[in-house]
């Protein structure tokens, strides 16, 4: 099933500002919060569908990459098992943006009770950013790359709890495992009650008797990681593609960040690129541009043979259908453009001298311009005598 328009989705404009997509996100997830419609699979989809469009029309880097390339950009199915974009979201994810968008405490406990454990910090680790060179080859047909990535990982010797073996938690005493504190204070206006992250916990709601000895506590250390990256075909230099969850790893079980892959394109010795068609300047002589000959110009995946015919003037393009890129969210394929020129010999001999003199007066190659020529070079000869 391919996915709505993120815009469509908020019922939003492409025009819309950070404040409309914000408070129309706002909307949609307090209609279809899973606490106010228990059992309702087709909300909870709505739920997440929402929070998805929300997490890239908020983003700006995201929202640039949707309005160009479509789903497609954000990578789509085409990325296979890692993910590109925001289609990996879970539960964990959703919650973790209500800090952003109710004001730091979840939903302030206003659904079935379970707004005071959502409110809980979830910790989230830093992205990553990469770059990939890819041969116009690559690009052609999609590729996979696999990449060392140096970061942050999860420790192995408490699996990224950050506690020892056998050790316990105990709640924050000064949150009651909240993971925020609650201010009220006395101001003109009346009683005004603010929420913050507890300085205690760190927003986590406990504390860990027994620290880790490999990670001090923190649940991640230095390490790598061979990372998998499906690229799809298509794709353009200074692209960005993002594989959810591939980042830094978090703090003590959190959520992971993304990895940021960007595209850069390598330069081809021969052919030149123009959004998905190719460009190639070919030069033949004078004897056969009079007589007609058979060329053979490289294609992205090896060659191709075309024919000259005879007569052909100098700027002629041929066109080779479907011999050029993919598109990264459309169908069909660009073409290859051959661009024509005739090689002028500087140097000649006295034999091939004689010829040519000959040639220069034979009416056979005394020009012709055609009517559009005539046309501007009567343009021309106005300009200058004006």
């Amino acid at each position: 099933m391919s996915k709505r328009d993120y815009y469509e989705v908020l019922g939003v404009p492409k025009s819309a500002e950070a404040a409309e997509i914000k408070k129309a996100y706002r909307k949609k997830a307090v209609q279809y919060h899973p606490d106010k419609n228990p059992g309702d699979a087709s909300a909870e989809e709505k739920f997440k569908e929402a929070a998805e469009a929300y997490e890239v029309l908020s983003n700006e880097n995201k929202r640039s990459r949707f309005d160009q390339f479509g789903h497609a950009g954000m990578g789509g199915a085409a990325s296979g098992g890692g993910g590109f974009g925001g289609g990996g979201m879970n539960m964990e994810d959703i919650f973790s943006q209500f800090g952003d968008i109710f004001g730091g405490g979840g939903f302030g406990g206003g659904f079935g009770g379970g707004g005071g454990q959502r409110g809980r910090r979830v910790n989230r680790g830093s992205n990553l950013r990469v770059r990939v060179k890819l041969t116009l080859k690559e690009i052609s047909s999609g590729v996979e790359k696999k990449i060392k990535v140096n970061k942050y990982i999860s420790c192995e010797s408490c699996s990224g709890t950050g506690a020892e073996n056998g050790s316990s938690y105990s709640t924050c005493s000064t949150c009651n495992g909240s993971g925020h504190v609650t201010r009220v204070q006395q101001t003109f206006l009346g009683h005004m009650q603010t929420q913050s992250v507890c300085p205690t916990c760190g927003g986590e709601g406990k504390s860990i008797t027994h620290k880790c000895k490999s990670c001090s506590g923190n649940g991640i250390i230095k390490g790598e990681e061979v990372i998998t990256i499906n690229i799809p075909a298509g794709v353009e230099n200074g692209m960005q593609l993002s594989v959810s969850g591939k980042g830094n790893a978090a703090a003590r079980g959190g959520i992971n960040g993304d990895l940021i892959v960007v595209i850069d394109e390598a330069p081809h010795d021969q052919l030149k690129r123009d959004g998905q068609n190719l460009l190639y300047d070919h030069y033949i002589s004078i004897p056969d541009t009079v007589l007609g000959t058979t060329i053979e110009i490289p294609t992205v995946d090896g060659k191709a043979k075309i024919k000259v015919p005879a007569g052909t003037q100098a700027g002629k393009v041929f066109r080779l259908r479907g011999k050029g890129l993919p598109s990264v969210e459309y169908h069909g394929q660009g073409d290859l453009l051959v661009n024509i020129n005739v090689w002028t010999p500087q140097k000649l001999t006295k034999e091939e001298e004689e010829i040519m003199e000959k040639m220069r007066s034979s009416d056979s190659f005394t020009p012709r311009p055609t009517a559009r020529d005539k046309s501007f070079f009567d343009r021309m000869r106005d300009y200058f005598t004006n």
